[in-house]
């Protein structure tokens, strides 16, 4: 079943999120770029304030993809104790060195879910690179939150390619970037582990703005109704199988 992910920049943001019972915590601070960090100081915070109740992840920051630089970011933000550390392949840079770096680090047990980005026309080969190196995850994410939701960037098809080849390889997937309400019924079918979200848990979908409550148990119900709908139909259609 598809969970919940729910970006959060605050403890107070983390309370509310805990209570509207998502299913995974994504530690950033938007203001600071598409994939901005959060100090570790307030991950640390959050990490406790959790307890284990449900995964805690958190972005590195909008990094260049040098190896040196992205190892360092990882590591500094594992040692807050966070579940998964997610790092984003922005365009240009040492991908390649940077993975086999990062292997290193994943060859030792640190949870790594590598994020692309769906606007800069990633080559999804690099899943495969990816699961070689001992990478724990991957997501599809938007670099620019002006050209709409990833619905918007990819197709269903493209979307489906991507979900499969990474589930054929083990990793986890998510998808996100600027999802709204209305994306939940077209992507809930593929099948990712985790569906993202921020802007449409805030005021006036602005991402940078605070979390709404409201917003937050709407997201939640309607990825629950409408996984539940989903699963009633296939049970339904196997009956007359």
């Amino acid at each position: 079943m598809t969970g919940m992910l729910a970006s959060v920049s605050t403890l107070a943001e983390a309370q509310l999120a805990l209570k509207a019972k998502v299913d995974i915590l994504d530690l950033k601070q938007p203001d600071q770029g598409t994939l901005g960090a959060l100090d570790v100081k307030t991950v640390r915070e959050i990490v406790l304030l959790v307890d284990g109740r449900i995964p805690v992840s958190a972005t590195v920051g909008d990094l260049v993809m040098q190896p040196e630089i992205v190892t360092m970011a990882v590591q500094a933000m594992a040692d807050t104790g966070v579940d998964y550390i997610k790092i984003g392949f922005f365009p240009g840079g040492d991908w390649t060195g940077s993975i086999a770096s990062l292997g290193k680090l994943a060859a030792r047990g640190l949870p790594l879910i590598a994020v692309l980005f769906a606007d800069a026309e990633p080559d999804l080969a690099i899943v495969s690179a990816l699961a070689r190196a001992g990478f724990t995850g991957v997501m599809l994410d938007t670099m620019d939150k002006r050209r709409g939701s990833l619905s918007s960037v990819l197709d269903r098809e493209e979307l489906a390619a991507f979900i499969d080849a990474a589930k054929t390889l083990r990793l986890l997937t998510g998808l996100a970037g600027s999802l709204r309400l209305q994306d939940i019924p077209g992507l809930l079918p593929l099948q990712p582990d985790y569906l993202g979200f921020r802007g449409a848990l805030c005021r006036q979908h602005e991402r940078t703005a605070r979390l709404e409550p409201a917003a937050l148990d709407q997201i939640r119900q309607a990825i629950a109704n409408h996984s539940a709908h989903r699963d009633h139909h296939a049970q339904e259609t196997l009956r007359y199988l």
